[in-house]
């Protein structure tokens, strides 16, 4: 027996009806919406499949003739979705919005935590093995996982971060066995051979929100038991580019600590902000010198410049650790 209306919620309707609009005017409906809007949308028409000409004839119906019946049938799609948003966003923020909408119509491994309360999901895998709590901490939405994170023991709460940052592919075997201890009706999730989860940038993303003494505690963990993630976890939390959110007596303090020829490498084809910060800082005479520098050189490895990128990030990091630079959190200032 086919769906009628009554079967279909207003997201599905509404969808429909920008199938049989075409283009152009679903398009220009669409441009009214806010960009949540637009996505649910958009989710949705992605989603069709081909509609049925009766219910296609409900669906008009029931927005008051707006259009008539006609011979063909109205079919949805990734490609019809877009499309649409092409026409009307253009290309750039379409291809954003499929990317949006490819990720939601992907069934992602504990998907059923994502609006778990965290103490509860604490009470529940706290007893786990380090090695399962890493697993799903990796897969949790950011802010829950770093809830989570801080309020284990100093010990475990180490042990997992450093797992987390080892962690690269799990086979889907596992998740899924983990996923059944977690809820007992779970279809199988993993369409892939391998899934992606963890790594340093995960542990990082979690530091970013944690307080600073469960990150001090937990680096000074790795450090301990990993020196070389030590090292990678904390020139990943403040990257070059990211001098443009320090203050000018950072900048200076900064500045009096690196050399000249390094700095010139740095900066080599890095945004035009970034440099802008940086020359604010100095003498008229100092940033002609180094602008000479950095044509002088011509072109360099992208190699060589990462590596002087990353010497300039040490030196924010040794003056940070040596309490002359303090690097806020969140909103608040940074200071020297």
């Amino acid at each position: 027996m086919r769906k009628n209306t009554l079967d279909v919620g207003p997201r599905r309707k509404a969808a429909i009806m920008l199938t049989l609009l075409g283009d152009e005017p679903a398009a220009s409906v669409i441009s009214q919406l806010s960009d949540e809007e637009i996505e649910f949308l958009a989710l949705e028409v992605a989603r069709l499949d081909t509609v049925p000409a009766d219910l296609r004839q409900q669906v008009i119906k029931e927005f008051h003739g707006m259009a008539s019946a006609q011979e063909y049938i109205a079919e949805g799609g990734m490609d019809q979705a877009r499309r649409m948003l092409e026409v009307a966003l253009g290309s750039d923020r379409a291809e954003q919005m499929v990317k949006k909408i490819s990720s939601a119509m992907q069934v992602v491994p504990f998907d059923f935590l994502k609006h778990a309360d965290p103490t509860q999901v604490l009470s529940f895998i706290q007893d786990e093995h380090p090695q399962t709590i890493a697993l799903i901490l990796s897969y949790m939405p950011m802010n829950q996982a770093a809830s989570i994170l801080t309020k284990l023991t100093p010990d475990l709460r180490a042990d997992v971060a450093e797992r987390i940052a080892m962690m690269e592919q799990t086979p889907p075997e596992v998740v899924r066995r983990v996923e059944q201890t977690l809820e007992k009706k779970v279809s199988s999730l993993i369409n892939t051979d391998m899934t992606k989860a963890g790594g340093p940038k995960m542990l990082v993303d979690l530091l970013n929100r944690v307080d600073r003494s469960t990150e001090r505690i937990i680096i000074e963990n790795l450090t301990e038991t990993n020196p070389e993630l030590a090292d990678q976890i904390k020139n990943m939390m403040f990257v070059f580019e990211d001098i443009v959110t320090l203050d000018d007596r950072a900048i200076q303090a900064i500045l009096k600590e690196v050399d000249v020829r390094e700095l010139a490498t740095a900066l080599k084809g890095t945004p035009e902000e970034v440099q802008q910060k940086i020359f604010g800082n100095m003498s008229e005479r100092a940033v002609n010198m180094l602008k000479e520098d950095m044509e002088f050189m011509g072109p360099v490895k992208v190699r060589v410049v990462e590596e002087a990128q990353q010497k300039f990030v040490a030196v924010i990091r040794r003056l940070e650790e040596a309490g002359e630079l303090q690097i806020g959190r969140g909103e608040e200032d940074v200071r020297v």
